[in-house]
């Protein structure tokens, strides 16, 4: 059973019974209320038909013509009978066995005494009086009370079958309404692949459970997404980060392998296999670290100065900085050199702020590169600004998925790992940063301490 005929059957089933129930509740009520009304009409008619029969010689002649006038109106559906001491009915026509002398004793005990059965309701009533101790006992039809029971339990019935049916149709249109935009989201999620997984479901604006189901999916999308994208960025970088340096040195020992060389010879395809061999670790040492950042435990930490750790950068850099005719300028603005110390893991932040300035470097465009250290609300500012390529808007929405390499780069080598990790060491050492690029005008990271 689908979710739109649960819908359906559960609203039927549920009005079905409560109603049933308010019917059941309806009936009992105007029963008993019913049954009180034919009793009270009956207690009346039996105290009207007492006075009518045993105070005649008491009242004048005027009230007792009323009383009688008042008497003959009312008892004309009512049958009456005034018994004895000895039970015998001494006024009256209403001769009925089921008037035992038991149930006129119970009158004589309690006062008065009513009952009823398939036709017809019966009210007694004690009455003393200067002629003896009396009972008046009045019996009526039940069919009118019967009638209206009856009418009560058909109009309930008619109503409860077209309530059911009003409701099922009721219910199937709303079910309908309900689920056209699971429909929907159906339709869509049918037509979401792996090559646009981005795109996700549009999200209605509803402000209910399905928007935010709706939300929830595209979140699951958009990590689906940057997996397979990912996935195959992993595998373009693979193919040529470690296919490049392998087939140079696949290349360069079968052409050393041709012929006889001297020792000049073999130092230099040594040094050249050794350079690709060190690219490799290089790769596999970020893919390690990477890795271990993604799964392991909180990194050890240490107190480290992060003037000293840019210059040991800037050390590291300077070959790269002359390949790339480049300079970088570093500038600090430190009142308190103990706002310099960072409590990290230090070969993490290393790795992360090397990543960035090398970043910097290759894509400097030959132009230099600017690094200021400055105290910001007693923390560590550090600002690192190229003016070179710069990074697109759309590449920047891609900065922290690994493997992703922007359109501009060009032939400049590189892996697609380095901003990447750096984002995530950053945040996993609680190290906020923003990033902002223009086309052709440079690239600026700010990083707070």
């Amino acid at each position: 059973m689908n979710l739109r005929n649960r819908l359906t059957f559960y609203s039927t089933i549920t009005f079905g019974i409560v109603f049933l129930a308010a019917s059941l509740i309806i009936l009992f009520a105007f029963y008993n209320r019913s049954l009180n009304i034919v009793f009270n009409e009956l207690k009346n008619t039996s105290l009207l038909s007492a006075i009518y029969y045993l105070e005649q010689d008491e009242l004048p002649q005027s009230e007792h013509s009323a009383i009688k006038e008042q008497f003959r109106s009312t008892i004309q559906s009512s049958f009456v009978a005034v018994y004895n001491s000895s039970n015998e009915v001494e006024y009256g026509r209403l001769e009925d066995l089921r008037i035992t002398p038991k149930i006129l004793e119970l009158v004589r005990q309690n006062g008065y005494f009513q009952f009823k059965n398939d036709k017809y309701a019966y009210y007694g009533i004690y009455y003393p009086d200067n002629q003896g101790n009396f009972v008046v006992f009045v019996k009526t039809s039940n069919e009118e009370f019967i009638t209206q029971i009856r009418s009560l339990i058909f109009i309930l019935i008619t109503v409860y079958i077209i309530g059911l049916i009003s409701i099922f149709f009721l219910s199937r249109y709303i079910s309908n309404v309900a689920y056209k935009p699971i429909k929907d989201i159906v339709k869509q999620v049918n037509k979401i692949n792996y090559n646009n997984l981005e795109h996700g479901i549009e999200v209605p604006d509803t402000n209910d459970e399905l928007e935010e189901l709706i939300k929830t999916y595209n979140k699951l999308f958009f990590r689906l997404s940057e997996s397979f994208l990912i996935q195959k960025n992993f595998i373009n970088y693979a193919s040529h980060e470690f296919k490049t340096p392998l087939a140079a040195i696949a290349g360069s020992l079968e052409v050393f392998a041709q012929k006889e060389r001297n020792p000049k010879e073999y130092k230099e395809v040594t040094q050249q296999a050794l350079k690709n061999v060190y690219k490799i670790e290089n790769i596999l040492s970020n893919l390690l670290l990477l890795s271990g950042l993604k799964h392991s435990a909180e990194q050890q930490k240490e107190n480290i100065r992060i003037d000293e750790l840019i210059w040991d950068i800037h050390d590291a850099l300077l070959e790269k900085a002359e390949e790339y005719k480049t300079q970088i300028n570093i500038q600090i603005e430190v009142d308190d050199f103990n706002i310099l110390i960072y409590k990290a893991n230090q070969t993490l932040i290393h790795v992360a702020l090397y990543n960035i300035i090398e970043n910097a470097v290759k894509y400097s465009e030959q132009k230099p590169i600017d690094i200021k250290l400055k105290n910001k609300h007693n923390k560590i500012e550090i600002t690192i600004k190229d003016y070179g390529k710069g990074i697109e808007n759309e590449d920047l929405k891609h900065i922290n998925t690994m493997f992703y390499r922007g359109k501009n780069v060009g032939s400049i080598s590189g892996s697609g790992i380095g901003l990447s990790l750096a984002i995530l060491i950053f945040e996993q050492n609680g190290i906020e940063y923003n990033i902002q690029s223009k086309v052709k005008e440079g690239t600026k990271i700010t990083l707070l301490f």
